[in-house]
């Protein structure tokens, strides 16, 4: 059973577990089958191993619209949570990056000048409890590219827990999770937004306290 966050004219917002994919022939067939939808359009993704938040259109006007909002330069605001080995070098702050993905291997790494296919990258954080030799982070993305959450901090020495592509030694599930969405409905342009909470499960489960029943929203 797919979980439903909201139900708006023309879109959905649900959360994707994690081990599925987000465009087809994943979520949508998914969200599809339950819900009897005609059409579904996937306007943004997550990897396949990252939980959580999405939104997917159910029409052509509102896919348009939402792939505006969602795209790398749109308004729609995406935070995230993860949890990293070890405490920042600074409680919080914004990194800045050039990424350059290499198709082939499925990768992206931090390089040091602009040449084809080198795009920027950047994203604040925020630590916002650490225990048990690892931290909670509170993201805020402000460019949308491939697995920039979890090379960035691979990048600074603290790999997302469970994140062996980018260098984790922990034998868990991916801790990166698609925590709280906003955006302009694409009917009448109210704000919209929803959080999704991650599951009872470690890593996440070291930080119950604040984060169940509900986390506290920083604004």
């Amino acid at each position: 059973m797919i979980k439903i966050l909201y139900t708006g004219n023309g879109f959905i917002c649900c959360v994707k577990k994690p081990g599925i994919v987000s465009q087809e022939p994943g979520m949508p067939s998914l969200i599809r089958n339950e819900l009897g939808a005609e059409e579904v359009y996937c306007i943004h993704r997550l990897d396949k191993d990252t939980g959580g938040a999405m939104v997917y259109a159910l029409d052509g006007h509102s896919a348009a619209v939402l792939s505006s909002e969602f795209a790398a330069d749109g308004s729609a605001e995406k935070r995230y949570l993860a949890v990293i080995p070890g405490t920042m070098e600074e409680q919080a702050g914004t990194l800045n990056d050039l990424l350059f993905h290499d198709s082939r291997k499925n990768k992206s790494f931090i390089v040091s000048r602009h040449r084809k296919g080198v795009r920027e990258a950047s994203l604040s954080y925020e630590t916002l409890c650490e225990r048990a030799g690892a931290s909670l982070i509170m993201v805020t993305l402000h460019s949308g590219r491939t697995h920039q959450i979890r090379v960035q901090f691979s990048g600074r020495k603290h790999p997302l827990l469970g994140d062996r592509r980018y260098g984790s030694s922990v034998d868990c599930p991916l801790a990166l999770w698609s925590y709280k969405l906003s955006f302009r409905d694409p009917a009448g342009g109210d704000l919209v937004s929803v959080c999704a909470e991650p599951p009872d499960q470690y890593p996440w489960n070291l930080f119950d306290d604040i984060l169940h029943p509900g986390i506290h929203d920083p604004g």
